[in-house]
């Protein structure tokens, strides 16, 4: 008989006795960015999701606090059915497998968008964000100057000069003013593809929330849209936007002051941040962590900073700096060391 690890036979232990099945097993689920894995298990005709979360490394009471404030708002999150904080377990409702990326196609991804938009104004209109972390100027900050460094110097072995750093420096300000300029909201922060699950009741099925911030409305819904896993025409693309910009009107969020040229504008730079940010982690994880699986999405991220950057003049100069040292290089093959 193989005897399983003290983390997994504890985990197994408390399973068993939160459900009354001296016989159940678990099966992985998914893992997470974090330390925190999913385990899967079925009892009495039903399957259950056990969260691991160990206390000193992913303490779960702020996913456990926000799912609340979440579910109190009428957004589907998973429903817990035990606890055991001190341990760092949690029976939760299993909201199956069913990712939007892979359903996502020509023929669903109106209805799936509609939903997820939905869904989202939910979280903008009832959901209070004063007591969040802001998705303030440092951190705007902090999360551009990640591509420079890692996609810059460290994949394509480019310091910039001094000339260059204006042209970064001027690109950004105008990102940061961007955001700051629009009305404040809860902010899921990776409100995308693989963080939504399409369910059967009140869809879509929400993960992935713990790290909610107070910022910009239109964070979240580039977030779903410009998807770094999936890309669509930027005409399809535009008119889902202008979708979410009369839900925000219907419910009083916005005003006709705000037109959907502005409104655009909000998103196509609320979208760049959350690239150029994407574009220097994806690397960090390879270089920094080991981590490659995310290369493979890299030129997508890259096309997405390109194609709207270029729609602005006042980025012209920007673009021309990132495609004179991208140029010709496989975004997807790591640099020697």
């Amino acid at each position: 008989m193989t005897t399983l690890p003290d983390r997994a036979a504890t985990r197994l232990a408390w399973t068993r006795s939160a459900l009354g099945d001296a016989t159940l097993n678990l099966e992985p689920a998914s893992s997470d960015a974090s330390f925190r894995s999913y385990w899967r298990t079925h009892h009495a005709g039903k399957s259950w999701i056990v969260m691991d979360s160990p206390p000193s490394k992913e303490d779960p009471r702020p996913w456990l606090a926000m799912g609340e404030r979440l579910a109190a708002a009428g957004l589907h999150v998973p429903a817990v059915h035990a606890k055991d904080l001190e341990q760092g377990f949690l029976l939760i409702e299993d909201l199956g497998n069913r990712l939007y990326l892979p359903a996502l196609n020509d023929d669903t991804a109106d209805q799936l968008y509609s939903d997820a938009m939905d869904a989202l104004l939910r979280m903008q209109t009832r959901m209070d964000y004063a007591d969040l972390p802001p998705f303030d100027h440092a951190l705007l900050v902090s999360g551009l100057e990640v591509m420079p460094e890692w996609f810059l110097q460290r994949h394509l072995g480019h310091t910039p000069s001094c000339g260059e750093w204006d042209v970064l420096e001027a690109a950004f300000g105008a990102i940061i003013r961007n955001a700051l300029e629009q009305p404040r909201c809860f902010v899921h922060r990776d409100y995308h593809s693989r963080n939504l699950l399409v369910v059967d009741d009140n869809n879509p099925g929400i993960i992935d929330f713990q790290g909610a911030l107070a910022g910009p409305i239109t964070y979240d819904l580039a977030s779903l849209l410009r998807d770094a896993y999936i890309v669509w025409p930027r005409e399809r693309v535009e008119g889902w936007v202008e979708s979410y910009r009369q839900r925000l009107l219907q419910a009083g969020v916005i005003d006709e002051k705000i037109s959907r040229e502005r409104f655009l504008r909000w998103f196509d730079f609320t979208g760049l941040h959350r690239h150029i940010r994407v574009l220097g982690q994806f690397y960090r994880l390879w270089y920094r962590d080991g981590k490659p699986g995310y290369l493979a999405d890299v030129p997508r991220v890259y096309h997405y900073v390109v194609s709207v950057a270029e729609r602005y003049p006042e980025l012209a100069d920007f673009v021309a700096l990132l495609e004179h040292h991208a140029n010709g290089r496989d975004l997807t093959q790591v640099a020697a060391a």
